[in-house]
């Protein structure tokens, strides 16, 4: 699998995803049922009643008559002026789906994250197995080497066995690195959110694309950073609050209006109308000092909501300069590590033909082989550490899982 198909995968399946797009969808609910007390209620009704009376009659003694009533209708009413609390509770909820969505792309932005990680993970995996086979290949030809000349007594048992031992653990690195693989492949399972695990392989190069060289504005990158956006809505929708909350001193004012047929003469339907209009005002006078504790609570909150975002900010632009930094070391490291590995096989190549005429003792030659086997895992840990940190930084910019 290509780098693009797991994250075709993951964008579908991942279950951080799934739950954070759910928790959009419930803010954007949340504003739906804010929003609807600025919309005009209507109700209908529909009675219907039967009632039996007895009467004291001079003439023909105690009479009974039964009277059926029916009756419905429509009645509204409609918010003319609240302190524009509705107002500021509306606000508050677009504030809050905004910051769910801040909140999606966080989200994205650490899946991102976990994939690229595991991606890594497995394709070092698979290129471990390579280098180990290449170092079986080293240590087994080492071992001829020195068996040759231990037969011939040329060599000293002591040299042997060292050469026995070095070709275990060769081989238990090429063992290990096997199963390496399939943890990796779990990991992977796991990342793109599939559902039963299933052997793969993934196909890409350890070259680093995103290297910032120079560095660049880490105040203004923080600022678009989903983390810091998320804050500032948050902030947002706490001050929206507190208007809210000041609105609650203001009278309210709404308007009402009703149509209805009703009659007592048990026709059905009924015909006689009946409709009301009016405009009805409230205003609080007392309620125990709640509207003051709630307004102190908000303002609170705003406060809160404030300081924790000048927090999430500092916080984004030291998490953005470690990673930059970290990501410059690491590609320096990569270099050297080539460097080292170059200088190391050519070492080793004439080492080689040294012992092999007898020039070089084997204490000098296996230093130079252990230094080879040292460099070529060194490398490739170097080239994997490198594209880590690529993916640190770009989760650091809060880019998203497409980002390319």
């Amino acid at each position: 699998m290509a780098w693009r198909e797991c994250v075709a995968e993951a964008a579908k399946n991942n279950p951080q995803l799934i739950a954070a797009v759910e928790v959009v969808k419930g803010q954007q609910a949340a504003k739906t049922v804010v929003t609807s007390g600025l919309l005009p209620q209507f109700d209908g009704t529909f009675g219907a009643s039967r009632a039996q009376s007895a009467s004291n009659d001079n003439t023909s003694g105690i009479r009974e008559s039964i009277t059926n009533s029916y009756s419905y209708g429509v009645n509204g009413s409609q918010l003319i002026f609240d302190g524009f609390t509705t107002y500021n509770k509306v606000r508050a909820a677009a504030e809050n789906v905004a910051a769910a969505r801040y909140a999606y792309r966080f989200t994205s932005s650490t899946v991102r994250l976990d994939l690229r990680a595991a991606f890594i993970n497995l394709l070092k995996a698979q290129e471990l197995i390579r280098v180990a086979e290449e170092i079986f290949k080293i240590r087994k030809d080492d071992l001829n080497r020195v068996t040759l000349r231990y037969q011939s007594g040329l060599e000293h048992k002591g040299a042997l066995m060292t050469a026995q031992a070095n070709l275990a653990d060769a081989e238990l690195g090429l063992a290990q690195a096997r199963r390496d693989v399939v943890l990796s492949q779990r990991q992977m399972t796991k990342e793109m959110g599939r559902r039963k695990f299933e052997p793969m392989s993934v196909e890409g190069t350890f070259e680093v694309k995103d290297s910032a060289r120079e560095q660049p504005d880490l105040e203004r990158l923080a600022d678009a950073t989903p983390s810091v956006m998320q804050a500032a809505s948050q902030t947002r929708a706490a001050a929206a609050t507190v208007d809210a909350a000041l609105g609650t001193f203001a009278p309210q004012v709404s308007g009402t209006m009703g149509a209805n047929k009703a009659n007592t003469n048990s026709q059905w339907p009924p015909r006689g109308n009946e409709w009301d209009m009016g405009i009805s005002v409230s205003m609080p006078l007392f309620d125990g000092a709640q509207r003051l504790g709630q307004l102190a609570q908000d303002r609170a909150a705003y406060k809160q909501a404030q300081e924790s975002q000048r927090n999430t900010r500092d916080a984004a632009i030291v998490n953005l300069e470690d990673a930059w930094v970290a990501l410059q070391n690491a590609m320096d490291l990569v270099r050297v590590q080539r460097m080292t590995l170059d200088a190391t096989q050519e070492r080793s190549r004439i080492a080689e033909s040294q012992y092999s005429a007898g020039f070089m003792t084997f204490d000098n030659w296996i230093i130079i082989e252990d230094d080879l086997v040292r460099s070529k895992r060194a490398y490739l840990d170097a080239e994997a550490a490198a594209l880590v940190a690529e993916a640190k930084w770009i989760q650091a910019k809060g880019e998203t899982l497409e980002y390319e």
